[in-house]
């Protein structure tokens, strides 16, 4: 089951977040105040985030949250999938495959021209998955600024 993430699910979303960012799937942690700040982001009905519990067995098993961005090159709104994290014994059960069928039929239903996500390099897993559900990997190469502290 997927469901929007509810003020009560702070702990288990830190929990997880947490868990994520000390992962192989992203380059390096995060501080602890920007998972806070996500949370906060996300519960207080932003139109440019959303987050999503994962659900299996009763119990929350995984976390997703998503952005909004307007791309002329795409032709319209951007649905980004910033994050998609499982934890490790409910993967290959079909829970990616459904996040992302859920998140196809949010991007259609509300407009959207593109989904869009990132993915390291080394996360071949990850990469297969994607691949298999049609996406494609884009030319560019992202540069960023960051500004504020870490």
């Amino acid at each position: 089951m997927i469901r929007a993430l509810k003020r009560e699910d702070e702990e288990i979303f830190l929990a997880l977040s947490e868990q994520f960012y000390h992962s192989a799937a992203v380059l390096h942690p995060i501080p602890h105040a920007y998972h806070v700040a996500a949370f906060e982001e996300i519960v207080s009905g932003s139109p440019y985030a959303a987050g999503y519990l994962l659900e299996a067995d009763g119990k929350p098993v995984g976390i997703a949250l998503t952005a909004t961005t307007y791309s002329r090159e795409s032709g319209g709104k951007v649905l980004w999938l910033e994050e998609l994290y499982i934890l490790e014994e409910y993967r290959s059960r079909g829970l990616g495959r459904e996040f992302f069928a859920f998140a196809e039929r949010l991007a259609r239903e509300g407009g959207y021209a593109r989904i869009r996500l990132e993915v390291e390099e080394e996360n071949v897993r990850a990469r297969s998955l994607y691949e298999r559900l049609g996406y494609e990997p884009l030319a560019y190469s992202q540069m960023y600024k960051q500004l504020r502290d870490r």
